[in-house]
């Protein structure tokens, strides 16, 4: 009974986002609201995202996770409580994201929350930007702590700058910020886990200063971790298709994928996929189901379907993500 699923997109107001989501993609965002996250695929507590298409429209991935758990997972392993495994995002940063840190699995129970590795594929980028990811070399964890305590912890952090086409793999325990003028379509475990070291002294939607959780950093950060790269793997060619392979990790891998019109190409059988779409329009096949998408949209494909195919609309960039 299942198909390729598309879904409602749930927004997320943040005082450093913006509207280009909208102007990108578009969405139609809440008037008047700074949109920094668009979750296109969840299954988090009140924000299990709604199906948009065919026979299951207004059915939830929370339901579909209750009811066909074996059929949507095939062989990937659910998070806790028996949740679906990914979180799929777009974030827009106007302005630059707190400087924070997730837990990782050995350490995240004790500290009362969830592990989060993800990785980021930068879509768009204004001239000059950059991310904070990582220490730099020979910063120590004494170096650090003073200088959160003198307000200038961000001279600790690498900065990377960023086009549009980059990637970065963040483990749990990798500090990291986003820069101002960039969109990221953001891969990651189910969680919701942020700890902020420092917020650049601003103040939240409620004009209060947003609670930093220093403690809890410290215990999550890895001080080993200096200078780490943007992936550097080159685009191979599988027939009509170039793919780059982006992140190859345990709990789940994504491919880049460039297609010119016409082009064509099946999706790995018996295994949950996402296709997030960057950039151009794509048509997904499978059975009698046809899926069109454009730049911003995602489809999950359950692991029960066995052919599914991609079809080029136009020239066409995408992620092709799976859950292992």
């Amino acid at each position: 009974m299942l198909y390729p699923l598309t879904f409602h997109p749930v927004f997320k107001e943040r005082v450093w986002g913006g509207r280009e989501i909208e102007k990108l993609y578009g969405k139609k965002l809440p008037a008047g609201a700074v949109i920094g996250e668009s979750w296109e695929i969840s299954d988090r507590p009140g924000d299990a995202s709604v199906i948009a298409n065919g026979p299951l429209a207004g059915k939830d991935l929370r339901w579909l996770m209750e009811n066909h758990a074996a059929e949507i997972l095939g062989g990937a392993r659910p998070a806790a409580d028996g949740r679906f495994p990914l979180l799929c995002k777009i974030l827009d940063a106007r302005e630059k994201l707190s400087l924070q840190v997730h837990p990782p699995a050995g350490k995240a129970a004790g500290l009362g929350g969830e592990p989060k590795t993800e990785m980021w594929f930068v879509a768009d980028a204004a001239p000059g930007a950059e991310l904070f990811v990582g220490l730099k070399n020979g910063v120590t964890r004494a170096d650090f702590e003073r200088k959160i305590s003198d307000g200038s912890v961000a001279g600790c952090f690498h900065r990377v700058p960023v086009r549009a086409g980059d990637a970065m793999f963040l483990p749990s325990g990798r500090v990291h910020a986003i820069g101002d003028g960039l969109v990221i379509f953001e891969i990651q475990q189910n969680s919701d886990t942020t700890y902020r070291v420092f917020d650049w002294n601003r103040v939240g939607l409620d004009g209060k200063p947003r609670e930093l959780h220093v403690a809890q950093s410290l215990a999550s950060i890895d001080f080993n971790d200096f200078e780490p790269k943007l992936v550097e793997t080159q685009f191979v060619t599988d027939g009509k298709i170039q793919k780059r392979a982006l992140v190859n990790d345990p709990l789940f891998d994504v491919e880049t994928w460039k297609m010119n019109l016409d082009a064509n190409g099946l999706l790995q059988p018996k295994k949950l996929q996402i296709v997030a779409v960057t950039g151009g329009e794509i048509e997904i096949k499978n059975g009698a189901t046809t899926v069109n998408l454009s730049a911003g949209q995602f489809c999950l494909v359950p692991a029960s379907l066995e052919r599914t195919q991609i079809l080029a609309k136009s020239d066409v960039g995408l992620l092709r993500v799976g859950a292992n």
